[in-house]
């Protein structure tokens, strides 16, 4: 692991449907995010995150770009590696449109931490439903060296004045994580807040913006 930046160890945490658990410092937010614990959990085709789970979290943010250039950011899942420092490898399982019934296979480092050590954190992802340009609700686990985390991950995203609004809500379920609820409620959230600001980051690249 002595090989892997901050920004790497710090992205890999939680990020996606299910990533591990690490204790390492608070992640900074993506700017205009926001999180509203209080509010109805967020859906695709009526199907949301795991309702009874105790690790939740739920943010989002407003990104300056076309609704089209951040959906192919989020759906060209090969693609991940190049805008998110947290995934190391991507395999997509199927062929054509990313659609419901799509899976795809990656890996995100873990550093170690009270409860496993180091490790190479295994995804597989996949997509139960899809809305074009609406919502995408994926899930799976999420297997490393004394870890397993059961994942439910749905995206929601709305057009409003000036770009469009990325919410995201993620669940873990799994022995490790229900061990030390607070903690990784925390990390998750760090995760998903990483991932929010490369997301915005990448979509609102005046580069990325001409190559489109």
């Amino acid at each position: 692991m002595s090989g892997i930046p901050n920004t790497r160890i710090r992205a890999a945490l939680f990020t996606v449907p299910l990533v591990a658990v690490a204790a390492l410092g608070t992640a900074a937010a993506p700017a205009a995010a926001t999180t509203s614990p209080a509010a109805r959990s967020l859906t695709c085709r009526g199907e949301g995150v795991a309702p009874h789970a105790l690790v939740r979290y739920r943010t989002e943010t407003v990104i300056h770009a076309p609704l089209r250039t951040i959906w192919k950011l989020q759906t060209d899942v090969e693609r991940w590696p190049y805008w998110q420092d947290a995934v190391t490898t991507m395999k997509r399982l199927d062929h054509g449109p990313f659609r419901a019934g799509s899976a795809f296979r990656w890996t995100t480092p873990v550093p170690p931490n009270p409860t496993t050590p180091a490790t190479s954190l295994k995804i597989t992802s996949t997509v139960e439903q899809l809305r074009h340009h609406s919502c995408i609700r994926w899930t799976g686990p999420a297997v490393g060296e004394g870890l397993r985390i059961d994942g439910v991950h749905v995206w929601n995203f709305t057009r409003v004045k000036g770009g469009v609004r990325v919410s995201t809500e993620e669940t873990h379920t799994g022995t490790e994580v229900e061990a030390d609820v607070p903690t990784a409620t925390k990390l998750l959230r760090q995760g998903l807040e990483a991932w929010l600001r490369d997301l915005k980051t990448a979509a609102e690249s005046p580069a990325h913006n001409r190559s489109h």
